[in-house]
């Protein structure tokens, strides 16, 4: 599968923008203006961290606080629409033809597995945490074994979840030598998922895809 960039989707942008709703608009807006800077970084850290940014800006909705979940089951549900919405089967193909090994390899990671750390702080159990993780194990194998893509996905993004969070809130060095596959793996993953995101919401303009968490204000 060939993989789709910042000006190729930006010239379908401009070309179909018009006929988009307003909060879809926003959406793809801001989601390529990050795709558009991970292209540009030269290190994987930076260009990590700025996918995950288009990701969230790609799927982040207002939702009640009363009614909010927390973000891993909204971003599995997002990816569950999306793949509804994939005639063209690019998650699928993403998945089983494109990086099937890295998934493989990232699922098996302990260092992107959140539980493993809460475990090296103090917050679980050494049982706690290798059972949690033997669980997620099985739930990867069995997607693996039925060809369900969402889920599948769900489960990597939860990984690629965790080594966000060690890059943004300062608990990894930057370029540094250690846990550099897991990095250039989870940067490989999303630099095609990204595009591929935001080519299906394109695809089904006209399905909700959510207001904007924070919409445009205009104070001038």
């Amino acid at each position: 599968m060939t993989a789709l960039c910042f000006e190729q989707l930006k010239r379908r942008h401009r070309l179909e923008r018009e006929i988009y709703p307003e909060g879809l608009n926003l959406r793809v807006h801001r989601a390529l203006s990050w795709l558009d800077k991970a292209e540009s970084c030269e290190d994987d850290d930076s260009k990590l961290i700025f996918l995950w940014i288009a990701f969230n800006a790609a799927y982040a909705c207002d939702i009640p606080i009363k009614y909010r979940p927390g973000e891993q089951h909204v971003f599995g549900e997002f990816i569950s629409r999306l793949n509804a919405h994939d005639k063209q089967e690019r998650l699928s193909q993403l998945v089983w033809q494109s990086f099937t090994g890295p998934i493989r390899v990232l699922l098996d990671n302990r260092f992107v597995f959140q539980p493993y750390w809460d475990h090296l702080n103090g917050k679980l159990s050494e049982e706690a945490w290798k059972a949690s993780f033997a669980r997620a194990k099985r739930a990867a194998s069995k997607a693996l074994s039925n060809n369900d893509t969402p889920k599948l996905l769900s489960i990597v993004l939860a990984r690629v979840y965790t080594l966000r969070n060690q890059l943004v809130h300062g608990g990894a060095t930057w370029n540094s030598g250690i846990n550099r596959n897991q990095v250039r793996d989870c940067t490989h993953l999303m630099q095609a998922l990204v595009p591929s995101i935001i080519n299906i919401m394109m695809d089904a303009a006209q399905s909700h895809w959510g207001d904007p968490y924070y919409p445009v204000i205009n104070d001038s």
